[in-house]
């Protein structure tokens, strides 16, 4: 007799993953030791060795053989690093998953872990929703995991972004912006066009590796973060909040001024915006919201909320 959680599993959504690659042997067996215990696989998971020389491939190379649902693609070395080239080595995988029958379509971070349940759960919250076209999990490093007065629950992080097939298309798939942003702007069109997104709370994933910091370290990552948040046509007044909710934490008071310093040196030097005035404008309505919220349950007694 079938089980019903073996019932469950047939009634869930199909899908494939793309993790693009870029010397990450420190990591990436924990990411293919947590994807082979899934209860539920994907259909095929391309791993793209985006030019690596310190033996990712090799990793890769010795589960392929025994799982053959794991495929590795190799892309030419290339001397610069930056986040455009993580859109071209995706985009290499996802030429080979085009043609397959899939329902959702998954970046995941080759630094990451999670338990066995993760993707049965997450395939879960797909099936229940039609209108969800982009969904996810927290990641946590060391014991740090966001709290979402300044996360929205909305955004899905890039650690492991989960499309339903439909939306991924209907967006153009991911942008390649030299300066980051990619995952974050892909969640943003997605609201746009009208798609649910949603990080999942109940769920997590480990990332092994501190964000930010495989192209800058210490407080420099605050100013290029800064820096970058202007770029993406963040406003000013979220920027100042933000970085002044960046000053409780460590460095104490130091993060959060070099953050807005980051922001201010790019509004002061006119630095070129990434992306167009009307995905600005959605994102600072949804910002000038967020504040409204959150003030309104701040300083509001719940009882006066509703009148």
């Amino acid at each position: 007799m079938i089980s019903d959680r073996e019932k469950e599993k047939k009634s869930l959504p199909s899908y494939v993953l793309i993790t693009p690659a870029r010397n990450e042997a420190a990591f990436i067996e924990l990411t293919i030791e947590s994807m082979i215990k899934q209860t539920v696989l994907p259909i095929k998971w391309v791993i793209v060795s985006d030019g690596s020389t310190d033996g990712t491939d090799d990793i890769v190379r010795k589960y392929t053989t025994e799982h053959k649902w794991i495929e590795l693609v190799r892309m030419p070395e290339r001397a610069e690093r930056h986040f455009a080239g993580k859109v071209h080595a995706f985009n290499a995988g996802y030429a080979r998953v085009r043609d397959l029958k899939y329902d959702v379509i998954g970046s995941l971070d080759a630094d990451i872990s999670f338990d066995e349940d993760y993707f049965f759960y997450l395939m879960g919250r797909f099936a229940e929703n039609p209108q969800l076209g982009v969904a996810g999990t927290p990641f946590r490093e060391g014991t740090h995991q966001y709290d979402y007065r300044f996360t929205s629950i909305e955004h899905v992080s890039g650690a492991c972004q989960l499309f339903r097939r439909e939306c991924f298309e209907g967006i153009g798939g991911y942008v390649p912006i030299q300066g980051g942003g990619i995952d974050w702007l892909a969640v943003l069109t997605a609201r746009m066009k009208g798609w649910k997104t949603m990080t999942f709370t109940e769920k997590f994933c480990v990332h092994h590796r501190t964000m930010g910091t495989g192209m800058y370290s210490g407080l420099m990552v605050k100013f290029r973060g800064g820096y970058h948040d202007y770029l993406m046509g963040v406003n000013a007044v979220w920027q100042l909040l933000r970085s002044v909710y960046q000053m409780r934490k460590r460095p104490f008071l130091v993060g959060g001024c070099t953050l807005f310093a980051g922001y201010s040196w790019a509004m002061v030097t006119r630095a070129e915006r990434l992306v167009t005035k009307e995905v600005i404008e959605f994102q600072r309505k949804e910002e000038m919201h967020r504040l409204r919220d959150f003030f309104t349950k701040l300083f509001v007694p719940t009882r006066f909320r509703q009148l």
